[in-house]
């Protein structure tokens, strides 16, 4: 199964910008659905921006004009290149991906099977 391995995130003051990377191994990355959570202390993990198979792209309101995700194929990696970020984007980032060969790519994290480790990303005011 496809392993998932997360770098990047970190600490930032409101308005900087920092970027998430996912490199899956073992399975190639065309094979799944991927998506980035989050999970802020005391809230509910939520999705933030995911890829279907077919490259279209969803994201939250909330992340909206600032997030953006990719998926590098060639390099098995998606990332999260986070613009104009708030002292509400502060959470545990997540990498995931869905059931391998599945074309839709689900909004609720229990449609995910394989998880990153996590990386934290730190806003301040």
């Amino acid at each position: 199964q496809v392993l998932l391995v997360e770098s990047g995130g970190g600490s930032v003051q409101a308005g900087g910008s920092l970027n998430l990377s996912c490199t899956a191994s073992r399975d190639p990355a065309t094979n799944y659905c991927m998506g980035w959570f989050r999970q802020a202390p005391g809230k509910e993990r939520e999705g933030v921006a995911r890829v279907d198979r077919a490259g279209n792209i969803f994201y939250t309101d909330s992340v909206k004009g600032r997030f953006t995700i990719s998926k590098d194929n060639a390099k098995n990696t998606l990332f999260l290149q986070m613009n104009s970020l708030k002292p509400e984007d502060t959470a545990m980032y997540y990498c995931a991906a869905g059931r391998r060969g599945y074309m839709q790519c689900p909004r609720a994290d229990d449609g995910y099977v394989h998880w990153g480790q996590g990386r934290q990303v730190t806003v301040s005011s």
